[in-house]
C-alpha cells in the first residue's frame, strides 16, 4: 500500500470524457477541456484526408460544434465511448464536407489543370485547386481499399446509412460491420498518411 507521503496530492482521478460532455451542457466551459483534449489529434486526421490546413480547422472546428450542440444525445453503452463518438462526428463531418466541396466544383471538373490555378478563390476562400486535390485524395484512398471495406465506409460515411440498413444491404451481422468499419477507417487513416 503506498504511503500518504507517497501521494502527489495534486493528482485527481481523470474525470472520463463522458462526464465531461455532460458536465459541459450545464456549464460550457467544461467543454473546452475536451477540445484541449482531441484538437490536435483531430486535425491530424483531417488533415490526412484534405492535406489543407485552414480547411482542416474548418472541419475540426464544425465537428466541435455538433460534438456540443448533439452532446445530449450521446448514451454510454458497452462498445460505444465518447472518443468513438466523437471521432465517427470528426468522420462524417470530414466526407460531408468533401461531399459539399465535389457539387461545388461539379462542372469545373472538365477544365485545365492550369486553369483551375488561375482561378480566383471561391467566395468562401478555397480555391477550386484546392478542393480538386481533396477529392483526388479521397477517391484515391477509397480506390485502393478492399472493395468490401471501401463500400461499408462509403455506405456509412458518405451515404450516411444506419448500421442496420447496411447489414441488410451486406448481408452481414452487426459485429461484422463494426469490424470492417474498424479495419475501413484505419485503413483509411493509413493510406491517406501515405499519398
Amino acid at each position: 500500500m503506498e504511503s500518504i507521503e507517497n501521494q502527489n496530492p495534486n493528482t485527481e482521478p481523470e474525470i472520463p470524457d463522458e462526464e465531461i460532455l455532460r458536465r459541459s451542457l450545464k456549464d460550457p466551459s467544461h467543454f473546452s477541456i475536451l477540445v484541449d483534449k482531441y484538437q490536435a489529434a483531430f486535425l491530424r486526421k483531417v488533415m490526412g484526408v484534405v492535406h489543407n490546413p485552414e480547411e482542416a480547422e474548418d472541419i475540426v472546428q464544425e465537428a466541435f460544434v455538433k460534438i456540443y450542440k448533439y452532446g445530449d444525445k450521446f448514451k454510454k453503452e458497452p462498445g460505444i465511448a465518447f472518443k468513438s463518438w466523437a471521432y465517427k462526428i470528426l468522420m462524417n463531418t470530414s466526407f460531408t464536407h468533401y461531399q459539399d466541396l465535389k457539387k461545388k466544383i461539379g462542372k469545373e471538373e472538365y477544365l485545365d489543370p492550369l486553369i483551375h490555378h488561375e482561378m480566383p478563390s471561391g467566395e468562401d476562400g478555397r480555391d477550386f485547386a484546392d478542393i480538386s486535390d481533396a477529392k483526388a485524395t479521397i477517391k484515391a484512398v477509397i480506390e485502393k481499399m478492399p472493395e468490401h471495406l471501401a463500400r461499408v465506409l462509403k455506405l456509412y460515411y458518405l451515404e450516411d446509412k444506419s448500421y442496420r440498413d447496411i447489414c441488410e444491404m451486406e448481408k452481414i451481422t452487426t459485429a461484422t460491420l463494426k469490424m470492417r468499419l474498424f479495419r475501413a477507417k484505419r485503413l483509411f487513416q493509413k493510406l491517406s498518411t501515405d499519398i
